[in-house]
């Protein structure tokens, strides 16, 4: 082989492996690029879902009612108390729960005034919702050693035709409608006049020969 020739296949072979070389140089800028920009990459913001848990919306509940026994009674305006009596409905039949606060209102108070009468059944009324007694007219009249004319669980007998059992009735109908405050509202306890029994209580009033306490 000729010297121009030898130089020749030398120079061939130098350009090739340099062109081999700067290609794989090439490639690896490449991929260290490729992998720097993979490692500057921001990573993935993964997101877990969590459960969240709210209160059940409160669904409001009908109010329930504690229904007496059936009771007669309406919205009667008058410009008295002896008129309200008056226009009060004489019912033939009573339920047990206006039988219990009329009979307690006959025996403590038939020979005191309308407002003495009324004292006493409103305070009946508001021991049965206190909390302290017996919810009921019923069970507070009964309650033992509560009402001197209770004998055992029942009353005495009753002139149901008398004027003073019609307006014992009525009272008791006034009474349990609140339809007339008594001059002692929010009484609880009260006593005859001519005792003393030294309660430690707050005195509330006097109506007539009953002396009244909370």
């Amino acid at each position: 082989m000729s010297r121009k020739l030898r130089q020749a296949s030398i120079i061939s072979v130098a350009t090739m492996i340099a062109f081999v070389i700067a290609s794989a140089g090439g490639s690896g800028a490449v991929a260290q690029a490729a992998t720097a920009a993979v490692a500057n990459q921001e990573p993935a913001i993964q997101t877990v879902s969590q459960p969240v848990v709210q209160p059940l919306p409160v669904v409001a509940q009908p109010a329930v009612e504690v229904q007496d026994e059936p009771v007669e009674t309406r919205s009667i305006k008058a410009a008295s108390l002896s008129a309200l009596v008056n226009a009060q409905p004489q019912p033939s039949e009573l339920s047990r729960e206006l039988q219990c606060l009329a009979g307690a209102i006959y025996f403590e108070a038939k020979s005191e005034s309308l407002t003495g009468q009324l004292a006493v059944g409103r305070v009946i009324v508001a021991r049965s919702k206190s909390g302290r007694f017996p919810n009921s007219y019923c069970g507070v009249v009964y309650q033992p050693s509560q009402f001197s004319f209770v004998r055992g669980q029942s009353m005495p007998g009753i002139r149901k035709g008398s004027q003073q059992w019609k307006n014992a009735v009525a009272i008791a109908q006034i009474a349990h409608s609140n339809a007339w405050a008594s001059p002692v509202e929010g009484a609880l306890f009260f006593h005859a006049a001519y005792v003393s029994p030294g309660w430690k209580l707050k005195r509330v009033g006097r109506v007539e020969n009953h002396i009244f306490y909370r």
